[in-house]
């Protein structure tokens, strides 16, 4: 599994739009993060953007948001990346958290 996270100063940014940066995580089958990068988000990488293709040409199919629109949220299925919104925190935690609670198995 491969996680993407819009972040803002080391935490889940509240508006997808709007962040500075996406953390991408490498998961393990064990559910650890085997590699962690930080990829500088391109200027307007909102829904008329082609950043979710970006993301799934590097192999994201997940991502963990905070405050995302419906457009954003449609480009970035058609691609085939998995949204998952309403997180918050920092970018790190969260990801444990959910990849814990859920022992892996995100559920839209």
């Amino acid at each position: 599994m491969k996680i993407a996270v819009p972040t803002r100063n080391f935490y889940v940014d509240e508006h997808f739009g709007h962040c500075e940066f996406y953390s991408i995580y490498s998961i393990s089958a064990d559910n650890q993060i085997e590699k962690e990068e930080l990829m500088k988000s391109p200027q307007g990488c909102g829904c008329k953007s082609d950043i979710a293709y970006t993301l799934a040409d590097m192999g994201v199919d997940t991502m963990l948001a905070g405050n995302m629109g419906q457009g954003a949220v449609n480009k970035i299925t058609e691609a085939g990346i998995k949204v998952y919104r309403g997180l918050s925190g920092k970018v790190r935690e969260t990801g444990r958290i959910v990849l814990t609670r859920t022992s892996g198995r995100l559920q839209v």
